[in-house]
């Protein structure tokens, strides 16, 4: 399940991939315009612009904005960076793998749905880009 700090991430980059040819946006105008808690939303665009999604300007004209075109970030780099694994069991996790307890995954059917759960949701969100995101 995403969280709601993933929803609200999502929802600010998709507003920032609309605004991408504008400049900065302002991080009160995105908080106003897609309903984030604003203090929630400067902790997750911080996260953001040290995973180098994001870059900021400061000054007059500051705020956000992407440091790469919206086709060019995939949906499965942000739910990684803000919400953790995809997959639904830590034994099947491609990049956050963790052995199961008490649980031998050669021979554990549970294990052998859930890989075909990751595949089919990474053949989604690895194949989709933020300009998939974006309200027109």
């Amino acid at each position: 399940m995403l969280s709601k700090k993933s929803q609200y991430a999502f929802k600010a980059l998709s507003y920032l991939s609309q605004k991408f040819n504008d400049g900065p946006v302002l991080i009160s105008e995105i908080a106003r315009k897609k309903k984030i808690p604003l203090k929630f939303l400067e902790n997750i665009l911080l996260e953001l612009k040290k995973a180098d999604i994001l870059d900021s300007k400061k000054g007059k004209g500051g705020g956000y904005f992407l440091k790469k075109k919206p086709e060019q970030i995939k949906v499965a780099t942000i739910i990684r960076l803000v919400n953790g694994p995809i997959s639904m069991l830590p034994c099947v996790s491609l990049y956050f793998y963790e052995r199961c307890k008490n649980c031998n995954e050669k021979h554990c059917a549970l294990h052998d749905m859930m890989v075909e759960v990751r595949d089919a949701t990474l053949d989604i969100v690895e194949n989709r880009t933020l300009r998939d995101l974006m309200d027109e």
